[in-house]
């Protein structure tokens, strides 16, 4: 299992419409082959400031299955015109412990 981390930085005064596109766009998401769990925090002290949580089966499922295909554009056109600039994204695994 692979996390994807994306740290989003919305227009200030976009957070609520970001937050019900986010609504609109989370089953095109999910429903992406290999992907396992969504989930979206905000920032308290930091309100502009969006964290996507997205375990997927591997990188692979999530570059191929679907940054490569229509439901990336479908994703990206409901939530990017908020967006104050590019997300940055990583991916993580978990440390044994």
């Amino acid at each position: 299992m692979v996390l994807e981390v994306a740290l989003i930085d919305v227009t200030p005064g976009n957070e609520d419409d970001f937050a019900a596109a986010y609504a609109k766009a989370r089953p095109v998401l999910a429903g992406a082959e290999g992907c396992r769990s969504v989930r979206m925090t905000r920032g308290v002290e930091s309100p502009t400031r969006f964290v996507l949580l997205v375990e997927w089966d591997s990188v692979e499922a999530h570059d191929v299955n679907f940054r490569q295909t229509e439901r990336f554009a479908q994703w990206r056109g409901l939530i990017g015109p908020y967006f104050a600039g590019p997300p940055l994204v990583e991916h993580f695994v978990d440390v044994p412990a």
